[in-house]
């Protein structure tokens, strides 16, 4: 992944083991057929509520946001076609693209994106994203299609911010409020038929302001199980299919028919302990339920090597100001005993929620790790959870839950996601004052090297005192026939190139 010098980022990782080589110049045709991964029947239009793979995948091909991040995994832009900050960082100016249009065929105007922007920030708002926004006190529509963003305080990242999968742009009502009920957007293709839980159908949007939309059609099937997707893809009667089985990667790399990317990322598995409920709000148990799982052979046994191995802060070595310092923890059970002991909490049995939609051998992972912790004298009872309904009944809901996060470009954006005090989706109830001091500090902080040393104390606390195991760190695993083609390069944000396959992806033949 590369990033963005001019924000501060630094460079690392890249493309895997099997991602296929620079292909011929693109060519326009044909419907591709998509196998995608946890599509849920609770799915809605609302960005602001978007939580599952299917959401995601829907924003990113019929919807639209200010900027975007690249295959190379720079920033580019999107709706805005340029961007520029105030010395201080506390004024951001986006120039929106003239050739933006809806599907209804409006352009879009700075009032759209002011209205968008406020559908997710305002005490009343129900959006996950608010905690994104938290810091814009003033937005403004400058009336020579640009809109001005003013922050309470300087803030580095916004332009990055605005990659965040929840804020769409929409078309802005008269009350001020955004039209989302109809999943219109201004993206590459448009809704033509729509089943959420089942699948959908869309159509090229020819007034779109991109490059790409290759494709006449895309059809999207809803497989939630590993198995069934990956059948559909080796019988072609997919064209693509997302999350592919770790373990039979090597089998499907000798496939002629079939090409397999295997994309590093900073993607994460997390195990969020609700840190305000028993015997999670007991920070000895917590560490002892950390030091009770053996990450490396997680990483052998389950994801076959395509994994990183975590350390229970949420900031992955994808991303910058990654702390190399930080010792790793290791699987040590006698320590665990001991904390246990401490706590008062010895032969301790507690729920694990999964499901197999979470992650490629998300049920395997939670069982093994099951295994592990009995040597701590720690039982962990696997709940396997149905994959039709995990996002809006079990996560933020059950108090131990696996759960998996897509990659975000910056530690801001995720310790604003899941850590803050305040945030929507803060999942282990987790609450540090100087956690979220730092964090404000952080945000404003200018000088990279300051930054990096706030950014390592929260990493510190994250780690020994937050209420989240995390066990590795996976890559986007995906194929394709083949007869689908891409640059070569493939963004690390999401699944399938950033799920922009839609734009990004051509037929060969």
């Amino acid at each position: 992944m590369h990033y963005s010098m001019a924000a501060g980022m630094t460079a690392s990782a890249a493309t895997g083991l099997w991602t296929g080589s620079a292909q011929a110049a693109p060519k326009r045709g044909g419907t591709l057929r998509v196998a995608q991964h946890d599509g849920n029947t609770s799915d809605q239009h609302d960005p602001g509520q978007y939580q599952s793979n299917f959401e995601i995948g829907f924003g990113h091909t019929v919807r639209a946001y200010l900027t975007m991040i690249n295959p190379d995994g720079t920033l580019g832009p999107d709706v805005a076609k340029e961007w520029s900050a105030s010395p201080d960082a506390t004024e951001w100016t986006f120039v929106i693209n003239e050739k933006a249009t809806f599907h209804n065929g409006n352009k879009v105007t700075g009032a759209d994106v002011v209205a968008s922007m406020n559908h997710h920030r305002g005490d009343d708002t129900t959006s996950a994203a608010k905690a994104l926004l938290a810091d814009v006190v003033d937005l403004t529509d400058n009336g020579d299609n640009s809109v001005t963003f003013k922050l309470s305080g300087g803030n580095a990242d916004l332009p990055w911010l605005m990659t965040d999968y929840h804020l769409a742009i929409l078309p802005a009502k008269e009350d001020g409020s955004v039209e989302w009920q109809s999943g219109i957007g201004c993206g590459p293709y448009k809704v033509a038929e729509l089943e959420f839980g089942v699948g959908g159908r869309f159509v090229r949007h020819d007034d779109w302001h991109g490059e790409g939309a290759w494709f006449d059609e895309i059809q999207i099937l809803v497989i939630n199980d590993p198995n069934a997707r990956q059948t559909a893809l080796v019988t072609g009667d997919v064209d693509t299919a997302s999350l592919l089985d770790n373990k039979t990667l090597a089998l499907l790399s000798r496939d002629p028919n079939i090409e397999v990317d295997n994309v590093a990322s900073a993607q994460a598995i997390t195990m969020p302990m609700f840190c305000d409920q028993a015997p999670f709000d007991n920070v000895d148990v917590r560490n002892a339920l950390k030091l009770a799982i053996n990450r490396e052979e997680l990483v052998e046994k389950i994801t076959f090597g395509a994994a990183t191995v975590g350390n229970d802060f949420h900031h992955s070595p994808a991303m910058p100001y990654w702390p190399e310092d930080i010792p790793q923890r290791e699987y040590d059970p006698e320590q665990a005993k001991a904390l246990l002991k401490k706590a008062g909490a010895e032969g301790l049995t507690v729920n694990l929620s999964t499901a197999d939609s979470i992650t490629t051998g998300a049920v395997d992972a939670a069982v093994l790790y099951s295994e592990q912790a009995k040597a701590a004298g720690i039982t962990i009872n696997v709940v396997r959870e149905p994959n039709d309904g995990y996002w809006s009944d079990v996560w933020l809901n059950k108090p131990w839950c696996m759960v998996t996060w897509g990659a975000r470009p910056t530690p801001d954006v995720m310790y604003s996601l899941a850590y803050k005090s305040d945030a929507a989706w803060n999942e282990s109830h987790w609450q540090n004052e100087r956690f979220n001091e730092l964090l404000l500090e952080g945000k404003a902080e200018l000088d990279d090297t300051r930054r990096g040393e706030i950014y390592h104390e929260m990493a510190m606390l994250a780690r020994d005192d937050g209420g989240t195991v995390i066990p590795y760190f996976p890559n986007f695993i995906y194929g394709r026939r083949s007869n689908v083609k891409h640059t070569g390069a493939l963004a690390p944000s999401w699944q399938m190139d950033g799920y922009r396959y839609a734009s990004r992806w051509w037929f060969d033949g």
